[in-house]
C-alpha cells in the first residue's frame, strides 16, 4: 500500500539473499548508474546513502523524481536506525519501519541486533501485518477474490481466520535447476488436500506457475518465502498442518 513497502517486498522476492533496498550491496559507479541493469538499484541505494541529490540521480538515471524521493526515505530512515540500538525501538520507530518496508532482518542488521529479538520487541508491542485482499479491477466493481498479502499500512483484517487450513509453502521464484517441476510437486499436494476434504492455503509469489491460479487452492497468499512472513501467516491463520514443497 505504500511504494517502498511494495519495492522493498518485490526485491525480497527476486533474491531471498536480499534484505531490501540495501545500500551495502553494490558500490557507487556514476556508469552503472547511468546503465540499466538487474544491479543498478542497489548502485541508486548506495548513491542516496551517501547523499546524491534527486536532481543528480534524476540526470544520471531518468528515474522519475517521485520514485527516487521514495527511494530516498528508506535510505533515509535507515540512517535514522543505524543511529539507535535495540532498546531504543520504541513503538512508532518500528511501526514505521514497517510501514515503509524494513524486514525485521533488515532492522536488527541495522540496529546490531538479531531477527528474532526484532520480531520478539515487535510482537511485544502489537506491530503485526493485516491481511488485504489483492483488487482484481482496480476498484472499479467490488470485487472479492482469494488473492490475500500482508501489509503494515492499514487498520483492520479483510477476511476471518477460522483456522482448520492446511499451508503448502511453494517454491518462489524460477530459477536455473528449480522451475515448473517443482511447482507442479505443491499442484499434486494441493488436489490431493482437496480430494481428502481439507481446506489448503498456498504461499507463493510467482504469478506464471500453476499453483498461484485462483482456483487451485482456497486461500492464496502472495508473499515472500522467508521466516518472517511464513511464520506471520502462520500465527494469524493457525492452520492444522504445514506442508514444505
Amino acid at each position: 500500500r505504500k511504494f517502498e513497502e511494495a519495492l522493498r517486498k518485490a526485491l525480497r522476492m527476486v533474491d531471498e539473499n536480499v534484505n531490501g533496498f540495501d545500500p551495502y550491496i553494490k558500490s557507487i559507479d556514476d556508469e552503472e548508474l547511468e546503465r540499466p541493469t538487474d544491479k543498478r538499484m542497489f548502485v541508486l541505494a548506495a548513491a542516496l546513502k551517501a547523499g546524491y541529490t534527486i536532481d543528480r540521480l534524476y540526470e544520471l538515471t531518468k528515474i522519475d523524481r517521485w520514485f527516487l524521493e521514495k527511494m530516498k526515505n528508506i535510505t533515509s530512515y535507515y540512517t535514522i536506525l543505524e543511529g539507535l540500538d535495540q532498546a531504543k525501538l520504541l513503538h512508532d520507530v518500528l511501526l514505521r519501519a514497517k510501514q515503509i518496508g524494513f524486514s525485521d532482518k533488515q532492522i536488527a542488521k541495522a540496529v546490531k541486533s538479531t531477527e528474532l529479538a526484532v520480531r520478539k520487541q515487535r510482537q511485544e508491542n502489537n506491530i503485526r501485518p493485516f491481511v488485504k485482499q489483492i483488487d482484481t479491477v482496480a476498484a472499479e466493481w467490488p470485487a472479492t477474490t482469494n488473492y490475500l498479502y500482508l501489509t503494515y499500512n492499514g487498520n483492520s483484517y479483510d477476511l476471518q481466520f477460522p483456522g482448520e487450513y492446511t499451508m503448502v509453502i511453494g517454491s518462489g521464484v524460477y530459477r536455473i535447476g528449480s522451475s515448473v517441476e517443482f511447482d507442479w510437486c505443491a499442484v499434486g499436494c494441493l488436489r490431493e488436500l482437496r480430494r481428502l476434504g481439507r481446506k489448503t492455503i498456498m504461499v507463493n509469489y510467482n504469478p506464471e506457475t500453476v499453483s498461484t491460479d485462483y482456483d487451485m487452492c482456497d486461500r492464496l497468499y502472495f508473499e515472500e518465502i522467508s521466516f518472517e512472513v511464513v511464520m506471520d501467516i502462520y500465527d494469524l491463520e493457525n492452520p492444522e498442518g504445514v506442508i514444505l514443497s
